[in-house]
């Protein structure tokens, strides 16, 4: 039994629900779905049976109904494109600082509900409750609903697709193309895995030669190892070791 009423009464009610109808245009069936999609893991509550009320089996059932939305639409809008161009641009805009953007973008990161300060997946935390947002909508309202409201609602009015077909991405393969040109070694290595409710997260460390760079933490390997990489990568062409144009 969750402990909330299905009565919305708080603030946070109110702008939850304003949010739902101004910004994604519909009310909801079941407000608990929505309510639960904006708990942060460090602000869980309890059911009456001890058992942990948060985001992350939502964000979990919003992952796999986003890349499967995605796929659809970009098979749809790029009718002759291969199958490299498409994997790529789902990769794009489903990665963690895209969906963190948006969920800015839209207003949804000002309603989460967490504990205030910094740690092990705050880093994350917009984009993991963007993806719950959405398999909240899922359960509420079913697949081709949820279809709709993100084509339609969110998709036409906060991404442009001309700008993301455009926007660099694989940086770990740039700064590997950057280490062979100019004979330095680039390296990766899991310099810890944590595992918070039975899910890993990986800090990845990136070297240059046998110097430690950036560090990136995520739910894989890749893209940790990515992550890692665009800020190095950035970095390296902040302080002039890397020409902007390349």
């Amino acid at each position: 039994m969750f402990l909330f009423s299905k009565t919305p009464k708080t603030e946070q009610d109110r702008e939850l629900l304003k949010f739902l109808k101004n910004i994604l245009g519909f009310k909801p069936g079941n407000i608990l779905l929505y309510k639960t999609a904006l708990i942060h893991k460090s602000k869980s509550l309890k059911d009456d049976k001890g058992h942990r009320i948060n985001n992350e089996r939502l964000e979990y059932l919003g992952d796999t109904v986003l890349s499967t939305i995605i796929g659809d639409y970009l098979f749809k809008k790029y009718p002759h494109q291969g199958e490299g161009f498409l994997t790529e641009m789902r990769s794009k805009i489903v990665s963690r600082t895209s969906l963190n953007s948006l969920s800015k973008k839209i207003g949804l990161a000002q309603l989460i509900e967490y504990t205030h300060g910094k740690g092990v997946g705050y880093i994350s935390m917009n984009g993991d409750a963007f993806e719950a947002l959405i398999g909240a909508i899922y359960l509420d309202k079913g697949y081709d609903f949820t279809y709709k409201v993100l084509i339609n609602r969110i998709f036409v009015s906060y991404m442009d697709f001309n700008t993301v077909e455009t926007k660099e991405w694989n940086y770990k393969s740039k700064i590997i193309d950057w280490g062979q040109r100019t004979r330095h070694r680039i390296s990766y290595q899991v310099a810890d895995i944590i595992e918070i409710d039975r899910r890993k997260q990986y800090k990845i460390q990136i070297y240059i030669d046998s110097f430690p760079q950036e560090t990136a933490i995520e739910f894989s390997i890749k893209a940790a190892e990515q992550l890692a990489s665009e800020k190095t990568y950035k970095r390296l062409q902040e302080h002039g070791f890397i020409d902007i144009e390349n």
